[in-house]
């Protein structure tokens, strides 16, 4: 098992140092007041370059690209993307005649890229096709050979597959050409792309009797892992890991529970970073937990000074409304004097 357990980490330090670039094409008919084609760029999960087919242009994302290509660059990319467009509205008509539709929603997607390891030089690429949420077709580089899932690809398959200037085609982009965008953006957003920032960590709790999950959030890049350990080993049985989910500032977040910790036994939660030496470890029992269980003190403290506050301005409105009473109405007859002299005459 430990064997196992460093080969699982050994994988991932050696994929530590990958970066991507990778580009969605989106193409649709029968949705109102929305884009019948978008296509976005995003180097390392962010989010470069935007293009749709109401703006019929690609605007960039990042300062970074505003800054680092002219006006040449982004003519040459929105004519590139206004090619595509056209060429995806004849693969949404194609895909609705093989499976017999006509109208009704429908969607193409395509999504490729590569990815390239700084480290070791490694060079992986990929292009996936789906229509209406499924896979339809997929190019596997190593085969140099096109994957077709669906009975109704096979025709694209077999034709794609024949066709030997398009298979050394795209093993040229993926291996080189787009390795070479990849470095060349990388090098236009280092100082962002390239930057470590550490999490905050806090434990968890729904409840008293529900899973403490360990949760970090404002951390880049996301090449992260963060696990939980009993007595100084990793803790596998009863412990399930979330994935990395983007934060709107462009750093990540990441949770991982502990099912049911056993009294008596020391539990950590350790977070790892790509390129960061220290791991940051976080004891049970030792960091306050924070719990949507609500502490009733503070409720019951307001409830008092409520309720006080309230007989208070009762007994206020009280001693006003009594006083203004008297003050309206005449003596009484037993205080007038003339009244008091007949009641006692004088001997």
């Amino acid at each position: 098992m430990r064997r196992v357990i460093l080969f699982l980490f050994l994988c991932h330090a050696a994929s530590a140092v990958r970066h991507s670039l990778k580009y969605f094409y989106t193409a649709s008919s029968g949705i109102p007041d929305f884009p019948e084609f978008v296509s976005l760029g995003m180097l390392d999960g962010v989010q470069m370059v935007y293009y749709d087919s109401n703006i019929k242009k690609v605007i960039p994302k990042q300062d970074w690209m505003a800054e680092n290509e002219g006006p040449e660059y982004w003519e040459s990319e929105t004519q590139k993307s206004i090619g595509s467009e056209q060429i995806f509205k004849v693969n949404i008509e194609t895909a609705k005649n093989r499976f017999n539709q006509t109208g009704g929603v429908h969607i193409v997607q395509n999504m490729y890229g590569c990815e390239w390891d700084d480290e070791n030089k490694e060079v992986n690429g990929y292009e996936q096709i789906g229509y209406d949420g499924e896979d339809f077709v997929a190019f596997d580089l190593k085969t140099e050979t096109w994957i077709a899932p669906k009975q109704e690809a096979v025709t694209t398959k077999h034709k794609w597959d024949h066709d030997k200037p398009l298979i050394a085609v795209e093993k040229n982009y993926f291996t080189q050409e787009c390795v070479e965008w990849l470095k060349k953006y990388l090098d236009y957003g280092r100082s962002s792309l390239l930057r470590t920032a550490l999490p905050s960590v806090s434990l968890l709790q729904k409840t008293p009797s529900s899973p403490v999950s360990c949760h970090a959030t404002g951390f880049y890049p996301d090449r992260a892992m963060m696990f939980w350990r009993k007595d100084g080993e990793d803790l596998h049985d009863g412990v399930e890991k979330g994935q990395i989910l983007p934060n709107h500032d462009g750093t990540f977040q990441m949770s991982v529970e502990l099912k049911s910790p056993a009294p008596g036994q020391k539990y950590e939660c350790v977070f790892q970073l790509s390129g960061v030496k220290d791991d940051i470890v976080t004891e049970l029992g030792k960091v306050p937990i924070r719990t949507n269980t609500p502490d009733m003190t503070p409720i019951i403290i307001i409830a008092v000074v409520v309720v006080l506050a309230l007989v208070i301005a009762i007994a206020a409105i009280g001693l006003f409304l009594y006083k203004k009473k008297n003050a309206k109405r005449p003596p009484s007859p037993v205080s007038n004097p003339e009244v008091m002299e007949q009641l006692n005459p004088s001997a």
